[in-house]
């Protein structure tokens, strides 16, 4: 991971590779601006009068005079600056750095002292904003490529140093830059675990992961075997997980950061390390992508992980329902009946819409805490990219204020969720005629993925319930700070909603 430092010293009297001016909307250069441009024979000047730069958000310039190199950084206007732009303008800026070969870089942080004035605590927060875009956005997974002695080893950008002023901005900025490098490594764990093929992560892979993790982090942590499910009546589980040869998995850690008798959040995470959609068979054409259905599962780790390492003063659980969804002569078929560790009995009329079949049975688990709210995450139906696309994931719940401050956790991180109504009408479509649920509603109802939603919400108890469906956002997420392929989506959003409940 990118080391990032700060250091007081003004950006004139610093010596490195290149050096970052991230700059608002302007038309001339002033104060640092001008004093640079003045050095450079006013090439700065020129970009501006021939608008090859004006400072809009996410604009940049790179520049080189007697050997000075110079990336200009537009921000956009002072009134509209939130720290979710800096990550994607910092993310922007060390991408383009870091395919011109730079190793080392600077960014003068003086712009923010304009932004944050008068506003308590903002330039600390703009600073760990910086360091957040810039380690979001340069993350590799090259795990599985061979490294050929004759060949080059690619240049990385491997240290920022963001300069800073005065004293009294030293720890602020030190303690933002912390927490962002916490933040930035468990997003990326999440992105590992996502990323790593299914014959890599299983799975017992998972219930290993997270085993280490819960040590490493004095988490407790409990696995649950194909046996103990048996005991419980996780038929729904385990009715997925019977075509594979992989053994399914029920993970649990428990975060004890406040008094015990203290309700917890319980996050559960659909944990499907591949999907074939079973006997009901997806298309052939990118079924290599469901390595990733179990990124609700990644998420959910990956958020005890961290929640562990800011030492939040709060309960949390994590669970996680993993298994591997198989077609064999002893796979479940469209039209099987499972009996779930609720009770409620299931009408398989699909096998791909297996997400929420491991769901049920992880919900009905989660009640043994009582739990102050439960949150689920799962890459649960396709429908969600057709009303959302890969911008923002689908929120759904029985608590209008618990979703109300997940939209909020959304815009403060730029992973947005977006409400979709849940309705008795569909309710009643998850109804059969056979048993007491279906799995998928009757042709013709559309909604699928209110409907994934209505199928849980039985299951999900009377406290406050959000399931959030990130099929959209967990893979191909637009924004400057994600990479092609998994985007670790929630982990962020997940943070920010707990800091502000807790």
């Amino acid at each position: 991971m990118i080391k990032i430092n700060q250091k007081i010293e003004q950006s004139l009297n610093h010596k490195t590779e290149c050096l970052i001016l991230p700059c608002l909307e302007i038309k001339k250069p002033t104060g640092l601006l001008k004093e640079i441009d003045d050095n450079l024979q006013g090439v700065i000047s020129a970009a501006l009068e021939n608008k090859r730069f004006s400072g809009k958000p996410n604009q940049t310039l790179l520049l080189n005079s007697t050997g000075s190199n110079i990336l200009l950084l537009g921000l956009g206007k002072v009134k509209e600056v939130t720290a979710e732009k800096i990550r994607q303008a910092a993310a922007t800026a060390v991408k383009v750095l870091e395919k011109s070969k730079f190793k080392s870089v600077a960014a003068d942080l003086g712009a923010f002292e304009t932004i944050g004035k008068g506003k308590s605590g903002l330039y600390g927060e703009l600073a760990g904003a910086v360091a957040e875009g810039a380690g979001l956005a340069l993350y590799h997974f090259d795990n599985y490529k061979s490294k050929d002695e004759n060949d080059d080893p690619p240049i990385r950008l491997e240290k920022i140093t963001l300069l800073i002023t005065t004293k009294t901005q030293q720890t602020a900025v030190e303690k933002s830059i912390a927490r962002a490098e916490k933040i930035v490594n468990a997003v990326h764990i999440a992105r590992d675990l996502i990323s790593h093929p299914g014959n890599t992560v299983t799975p017992t892979y998972l219930a290993e992961h997270a085993k280490k993790m819960a040590r490493k982090n004095k988490i407790n942590c409990k696995v649950l075997g194909k046996k103990e499910m048996e005991k419980l009546g996780m038929g729904s589980l385990l009715g997925v997980a019977q075509g594979s040869d992989e053994p399914p998995a029920l993970i649990v850690l428990e975060y004890n950061g406040a008094a015990k008798k203290k309700a917890p959040t319980v996050i559960v995470g659909k944990g499907i390390t591949f999907d074939t959609g079973g006997i009901s068979l997806k298309p052939g054409g990118g079924m290599d992508e469901m390595k990733m259905d179990m990124s609700g599962s990644a998420t959910t780790l990956a958020t005890l992980e961290l929640v562990a390492s800011l030492k939040l003063k709060m309960n949390v659980v994590g669970i996680v329902a993993a298994a591997e969804n198989m077609p064999s002569g002893s796979a479940i078929k469209p039209g099987d009946i499972l009996k779930s560790m609720s009770g409620k009995t299931i009408e398989v009329l699909n096998t791909d819409a297996e997400g929420r079949l491991v769901l049920a049975d992880a919900l009905t688990y989660a009640q043994r805490y009582k739990p102050k709210e439960v949150i689920d995450l799962a890459t649960l139906t396709g429908a969600v990219l057709h009303a959302l696309g890969h911008h923002a994931a689908a929120v759904i719940g029985n608590n209008p204020a618990m979703i109300k401050k997940l939209k909020d956790a959304g815009e403060a991180t730029g992973e947005r969720v977006w409400e979709l109504p849940l309705w008795e009408e569909h309710e009643k479509a998850t109804k059969s005629d056979i048993a007491d649920l279906k799995n998928i509603a009757s042709p013709g109802v559309g909604a699928g993925t209110t409907m994934g939603a209505a199928f849980l919400k039985p299951f999900a108890g009377d406290q406050p319930w959000t399931h959030i469906d990130i099929a959209g956002t967990a893979w191909g997420f637009d924004r400057p700070y994600t990479n092609k392929g998994a985007s670790g989506f929630g982990v962020r959003l997940l943070l920010n909603y707990l800091e502000k409940t807790r």
